[in-house]
């Protein structure tokens, strides 16, 4: 039985490995990105968020098997609020506008979020703006912080949304729930290795990694595959960290 699934950020990394899986075995995916994808759209942009709902709508009128937001920016991104706004807005906004298309077949949704979302001292009034829905707000503020802050920072607000809205989700049979990768070798990733005020940390944080390297994007694309599988039906609102066990060895006991 072939599966309907739609997507962000399936041109390239994680999301093209994944959409690649799908497809492989036959389902039906539909892209959006900013290029060379089924819709093009701006996530950064409420138009743009708009133009990929109506579009997914008219493609998948029968609904789907499951939504993944995928698409996002790194850490390096400028200006730093475009982080926010596609990391943050670009994902609930979309999930919010398909939650019924994945109702109708009693679907999967799968966020992807990080292990960075967990890490200490980010900024908690930019985390609170985010989850209240103030995008100006957000923008505004992270503007004036880091990199760290506006990525790890969106994801820790993506999860605490997901983490906060799956339940009532769940009561009308969608399962939602956040994918937590490590370092990925990705061209996102390429980006921050390339950065000179990043890249050296980052080099760093690479050699802590308890499996000894890198993820391949197959690796993150494997786990989210399962989450979107009915042999996951019973997890939701759970964080699957996929990242060689960095999470485990930074917190070991918390979960």
């Amino acid at each position: 039985m072939t599966m309907t699934y739609a997507m962000t950020g399936g041109a390239t990394g994680i999301g093209a490995s994944l959409k690649e899986k799908l497809r492989a075995r036959g389902d039906t995916v539909i892209v959006v990105d900013l290029r060379n994808a089924d819709i093009e759209a701006d996530l950064a942009t409420g138009e743009g968020r708009n133009t990929a709902i109506e579009g997914i709508k008219k493609l998948a009128p029968q609904g789907l098997d499951g939504f993944i937001a995928c698409a996002g920016l790194p850490p390096v991104a400028k200006p730093l609020s475009l982080i926010s706004r596609v990391n943050y807005f670009g994902a609930t906004v979309l999930i919010e506008g398909l939650a019924d298309l994945v109702a109708m077949k009693k679907g999967a949704i799968v966020a992807v979020g990080s292990n960075s979302a967990s890490m200490p001292g980010l900024n908690e009034e930019h985390i609170q703006l985010l989850l209240s829905g103030d995008e100006e707000g957000a923008c505004s503020l992270i503007d004036t912080l880091d990199g760290h802050n506006a990525y790890a920072g969106s994801k820790n607000a993506l999860s605490r949304w997901v983490r906060r809205s799956c339940p009532a989700l769940m009561g009308r049979g969608v399962r939602m729930n956040v994918v937590a990768p490590g370092m990925t070798e990705t061209p996102l990733t390429d980006k921050v290795f390339d950065d000179a005020d990043l890249g050296g940390a980052m080099a760093e944080f690479q050699k802590s990694i308890p499996y000894g390297a890198m993820a391949s994007p197959d690796m993150i694309a494997d786990a989210m595959v399962f989450l979107l599988d009915p042999a996951s039906r019973y997890i939701c609102g759970s964080i699957l960290f996929v990242d060689g066990g960095h999470d485990a060895l930074l917190r070991p006991d918390q979960f």
